[in-house]
């Protein structure tokens, strides 16, 4: 980078977190450094939630998902809006009513403690290994700039978030996700502008849509169905697997997540958190699909411009430096000899496609396929070296695409903007959730279990070395994330998946079977629906898959096993009642 990048990134850095810290100033309670005191209006709660779903791998990872795959991992949000409705409906009411700092503590209400305390441990698992996945977002970025390595990297990004998060709590989140949202979508919108702009002379907006179409990125609406093998289980994304898988992981992760959760429970009142849970569900859809088609044009840019064989330099090093150096050399060169074609080709495509010459046309577009697979092909032959050829190889680079464009061809001063962009939308997402896993320990465990009533100044205390611990967890997952082997933003929601179906089971057997009374019977049934996912994401990661079966689909299985074996468990366990229910929680 420039040095007008570097000023750039860092003025916009220190002016975010002086911000933040400044407005933080709250009284020194849980209710202060938790809930910012329950005063926050809808607007600010709808930033902070954008803001805590927003993070580094959103803007690192999504637009390199699409450059890959297309846009159809935005059918993975089509669930959000119906689930923000479910949730003003069902859940806002009780929290609200109940006036709790986390969701589980309705648990205890309902159930009984230990109920409570396995939704919890479940969500301290899932939040903290998703966190530590996001740390190494930011991480990944300081470490292709400064030539580090990854594992100091994480350190020190790890290091400064915990300062920044045990310094400000759930104000300082919120009110620094405001400004930090509008200085992303002002510099993605700036990075897509950017795009168009260095497109060749004569190629237009819709010229490169129409490219990125022609080359199957454009596929918003895919059905999983195929006419001679049917509806196909393992398809990650389709609008079925979007609607009803991602409606159930959406439900979970906004009602059960204490990361979200803690977000609108700091509203001043119910309709403020019922607000800004619902603008989120209209805005979400059309931001994560701006953001995925940066990456389809980044995508088609490439077809006119050279694009690396392979998008992560550290990765190319280890080739370089190995038995593979003089295959890689030939593979590379064959790249840039069918990267020549394919120019020469897409630009036939654009002369002839307007002027009605439907053979000329058909050609062209065949050479044009046929040039794009013999690419990926080249590029596959380099990720099977990196994956079982070469120590430490990596063989995904979906997370360097969007950076490694950033830092190769946008213009000084925009790309500090956009670095620190993707660092802020760390800082704010990480904040959140591990200043969510720091109450919910407060909250749910400390307070529970502790045989002392504590002051509200010493639960101020403990509290940040609560927040202090949970950092140094995730920095310490962050040092295990480099060969996760998928791209970020899909390893997240892998994660979430294989728990949220269950935490939700919990509560909507709460909710909605009032005659199951009986904490025991619910306790159970969340164990067996536990391994019951579990053993159905085991069976398809074989390395001869017994099932296929896309990840979202572990999300209603977690939730339609609670209810079947809660009512199971609940005919044959005896049955005590919790006097909380005949209360109305």
């Amino acid at each position: 980078m420039s040095q007008v990048d570097w000023i750039v990134l860092i003025v916009t850095l220190l002016v975010i977190i002086s911000y933040g810290l400044y407005k933080s100033r709250t009284t020194h309670n849980l209710d202060g450094y938790f809930l910012s005191n329950r005063s926050m209006p809808w607007g600010l709660i709808l930033l902070s939630i954008m803001g805590t779903q927003a993070s580094a791998i959103t803007f690192l990872s999504a637009p390199g998902q699409a450059y890959t795959d297309g846009m159809r991992f935005v059918q993975y949000y089509f669930g959000i809006p119906l689930a923000m409705i479910v949730i003003c409906i069902f859940f806002i009411p009780i929290f609200s009513r109940m006036k709790v700092y986390t969701a589980y503590e309705y648990l205890e209400q309902r159930f009984d403690g230990k109920t409570r305390t396995l939704t919890s441990m479940l969500f301290f698992l899932q939040r903290g290994l998703s966190t530590g996945i996001s740390v190494f977002a930011p991480s990944i970025i300081l470490s292709s700039l400064l030539h580090w390595n990854i594992y100091w990297t994480n350190l020190f990004m790890g290091g400064l978030l915990i300062i920044y998060t045990m310094t400000g709590g759930a104000r300082a989140v919120a009110y620094t996700q405001q400004l930090q949202l509008i200085i992303i979508f002002t510099g993605m919108f700036l990075a897509g502008y950017m795009v168009v702009k260095m497109l060749p002379a004569g190629v237009s907006f819709s010229d490169a849509l129409d490219v990125g179409g022609k080359l199957k990125r454009m596929n918003v609406i895919t059905t999983g169905y195929d006419a001679k093998k049917g509806f196909d289980w393992s398809d990650q994304y389709n609008i079925w697997s979007g609607v009803i898988g991602g409606f159930f992981l959406a439900l979970s992760y906004f009602g059960t997540d204490q990361s979200q959760v803690g977000r609108y429970l700091t509203g001043k009142s119910a309709r403020d958190s019922r607000m800004g849970l619902l603008m989120n569900g209209i805005v979400k859809v059309p931001m994560q699909f701006f953001i995925l088609l940066i990456g389809v044009l980044v995508f088609t840019f490439y077809q006119f411009n050279k694009a690396p064989l392979f998008f992560n330099d550290v990765q190319v090093q280890k080739i370089q430096q190995s038995a593979y150096k003089d295959s890689f050399a030939i593979v590379n060169t064959q790249y840039d000899g069918v990267q020549t074609l394919k120019k020469e080709a897409l630009t036939r495509y654009l002369a002839v496609k307007n002027k009605g010459a439907e053979t000329e046309v058909n050609v062209a577009l065949d050479s044009m396929r046929s040039l794009q697979t013999q690419s990926e092909q080249l590029r596959n032959r380099v990720k099977g070296w990196l994956k079982s050829k070469i120590p430490g190889g990596d063989s995904n680079d979906t997370n360097y695409i969007f950076l490694r464009f950033v830092v190769d061809y946008l213009p000084a001063g925009l790309v500090g903007l956009l670095i620190a962009i993707i660092f802020l939308a760390s800082w704010g997402s990480i904040a959140a959730a591990i200043n969510s896993l720091a109450s919910c320990t407060m909250i749910d465990l400390h307070r529970r279990f502790t045989k002392n009533k504590d002051s509200n100044e010493t639960e101020y205390r403990l509290s940040k070395w609560y927040t202090m611990g949970w950092g140094i967890f995730c920095i310490i997952v962050a040092m295990f994330t480099y060969n996760i082997g998928n791209s970020l933003i899909e390893a997240v929601n892998i994660l979430g998946s294989l728990f949220y179906g269950v935490i939700l089971g919990v509560f909507l057997v709460a909710f909605l079977f009032k005659h199951i009374k009986s904490g025991t019977v619910v306790f159970w049934a969340a164990i067996l629906a536990e391994l019951l996912v579990l053993g159905v994401f085991i069976l398809t990661k074989l390395d001869k898959p017994v099932l296929k079966m896309g990840f979202l689909w572990l999300n209603p299985i977690g939730v339609f096993g609670v209810i079947f074996f809660a009512l199971i468990l609940n005919r044959l366990l005896p049955q005590k009642k919790n006097p909380a229910v005949a209360a109305g929680f």
